[in-house]
């Protein structure tokens, strides 16, 4: 039994949709729960104190235990105050779903810079700012923690008429993957969801109501298939970390950045622009490849086959430890 009996969590965007699926399951599980939600629009227009009230009230009619946060992730004092929320009203914090986000569509040529900034000002701002008091409340109790990023398939893959929402996504990837590096050591893990699930997103950027309701896939896409995934790596059951998993239709899968083997030229030959033209199919091969778990993997297996050392002397490659400024 995973069970979440004596932890606290916060769940951004727990208002609606799958973040309300996610906090009525922690919360089911034990867990004391802040419900964050703003309660915009779906292009994030307006409050609204209703759904997270209403989330909150479903958890405690059910003998839960749960705090409504109505502060947008998209401002530094708004993540300071969620995590508060926490600290205040249950002593502590030891998971985030980082779920909070808007949508909406546009060609590249005619996106805005507004659109774009209003995008990633709530995805990877907003992950952000939540997710560095939260770090730091974690490491402070020193009992370790659990981050969930919600991404997209988007980011990863791409998608059509959403250059903002997939770089905003994308971006939270390239966050998890620092703050499972740094973290780590302090028992604090962290990995990051592309779900697939039907929610307002899906209804209001299909728009057809027929398709909604006939389509084989819309109907495979439940809310509830992702949830199971989302729970399992908020748990103390979960020992991997830097990691990013797909859910789509009832199938989970690892999604992973590859390193194929690539070229290696001679060490006495610069490569020429032709070289590269001649070689291109070696260089774009993925039949050999490994999935580096930092850069440093990259540079010393880059340097093991040069048969060089990376560092003067023969150091070893480490990481600084942060100075008391940065924690």
């Amino acid at each position: 039994m995973i069970d979440f009996t004596g932890q606290t969590a916060i769940v951004t965007g727990a208002g609606r949709g799958l973040g309300r699926l996610y906090a009525l399951e922690l919360a089911h599980r034990g867990a004391s729960v802040v419900v964050n939600d703003l309660g915009g629009s779906m292009h994030g227009d307006g409050t609204d104190r209703c759904p997270a009230d209403d989330v909150v009230a479903e958890i405690t009619a059910a003998g839960g235990t749960a705090v409504a946060s109505y502060d947008s992730v998209a401002a530094p004092e708004g993540g300071a105050a969620i995590v508060a929320a926490a600290l205040d009203n249950f002593g502590g914090l030891d998971v985030v779903v980082s779920n909070a986000g808007i949508f909406g569509s546009a060609l590249f040529e005619d996106l805005t810079h507004d659109q774009w900034r209003r995008m990633l000002d709530v995805h990877l701002d907003g992950g952000f700012h939540l997710a560095q008091p939260a770090y730091r409340a974690m490491r402070s109790a020193g009992r370790g923690g659990r981050f969930v990023f919600v991404s997209s398939s988007a980011g990863m893959f791409g998608q059509p008429m959403e250059a903002h929402y997939a770089a905003a996504k994308a971006g939270l990837v390239g966050l998890m993957n620092v703050l499972a590096i740094e973290g780590e050591a302090h028992g604090i893990l962290a990995n990051a969801v592309l779900p697939t699930g039907f929610s307002r997103m899906v209804t209001e950027t299909v728009g057809d109501e027929k398709f909604l309701a006939e389509s084989g896939f819309m109907r495979a896409i439940r809310p509830e298939l992702v949830v199971p995934l989302v729970t399992f790596l908020a748990s103390s059951h979960c020992a991997v970390t830097h990691r990013s998993y797909s859910a789509c239709a009832g199938r989970y899968a690892r999604v992973f950045v590859g390193l194929g083997h690539g070229w290696l030229a001679e060490p006495d030959h610069t490569p020429s622009a032709e070289d590269i033209a001649d070689r291109l199919a070696e260089i774009s091969g993925t039949e050999r490849f490994r999935v580096p778990a930092s850069i440093v993997d990259e540079v010393l297996e880059v340097c093991d086959r040069r048969g060089i050392s990376a560092m003067p002397g023969g150091a070893p490659v480490s990481f600084p430890e942060p100075s008391a400024a940065d924690r």
